[in-house]
């Protein structure tokens, strides 16, 4: 069941209010479709699981085979393959990121055979890879979410005075535009409460994987995610909000996640 429009997600402002420091001038334009690259498993011409990589928002998809994250699921034998996505702010921007993926990632992909999808997102991709398991139940096989932006500080801090995700029983359903704070993080975080079985609503969710430096500046939201997930589940690194605690914890967690290995 979809909750809210696809195209109300997104308040511009706020995200690049959080992203400053990244830059939000220059933003790139949103072409249609989302670029994309395929890579084939080493191991195997027919893998029926591709992992989809979504980059920070102001990072390049070549930028997961620079920092080794390709490199990383050949080195653990992974029968998988991988598509990196060029989802830069811009579509968070004009609202178009969630559209995109459907049609130009997630639809040819099942069309292609795959059984299985994982996303992979960084920061401002970790939030979009959230957000699009939020609003497409049932499609995706796991989420690994590193550094993810998860919104405004204002939220969690209110998700932390009522004593965490499990206790918060903040505003559901509320229309686009009723909050000013950006509804969409509130139902956003809604939905996370269905990792501590607090709330039965926006259907199924897929096994979650999370990641951070512990002086990543959005570390506060992300430590309130941390204490709804089981503990085998979360990874921590020391350092901030860049690519050498991206690629350790990606390292770190790639080896548990429950992916199939090469024939043989």
């Amino acid at each position: 069941m979809r909750i809210f429009s696809t195209r109300r997600h997104f308040t511009a402002l706020s995200l690049c209010a959080a992203l400053a420091a990244t830059g939000c001038g220059g933003l790139r334009a949103a072409r249609a479709p989302l670029d994309i690259t395929l890579e084939k498993s080493n191991c195997t011409p027919n893998a029926d699981t591709l992992i989809v990589m979504l980059p920070g928002a102001h990072s390049r998809p070549e930028e997961f085979v620079r920092e080794g994250f390709v490199d990383a699921l050949n080195e653990n034998r992974l029968a998988v393959d991988v598509m990196r996505v060029d989802a830069h702010l811009g579509y968070y921007n004009d609202k178009t990121i969630l559209d995109r993926l459907s049609r130009d990632v997630m639809a040819p992909a099942r069309s292609q055979g795959y059984k299985a999808i994982w996303i992979v997102g960084i920061s401002i991709g970790g939030f979009g890879a959230l957000l699009y398991a939020q609003t497409h139940p049932g499609e995706l096989a796991g989420l690994v979410a590193i550094a993810p932006y998860l919104g405004e500080r204002t939220l969690g801090t209110d998700i932390a005075n009522a004593g965490g995700l499990a206790r918060w029983t903040g505003p559901l359903g509320n229309p686009p535009g009723s909050n000013p704070r950006a509804p969409n993080e509130t139902q956003l975080w809604q939905w996370l409460r269905g990792y501590v079985g607090a709330t039965a609503t926006y259907g199924p969710r897929p096994p979650l994987y999370l990641g951070y430096g512990v002086d990543d500046r959005f570390a506060f939201n992300q430590r309130l995610l941390a204490a709804a997930l089981p503990a085998d589940r979360v990874f921590t690194t020391e350092g901030g909000h860049d690519w050498p605690e991206w690629t350790r914890l990606w390292r770190r967690m790639l080896p548990t996640l429950p992916l199939p290995g090469c024939p043989g």
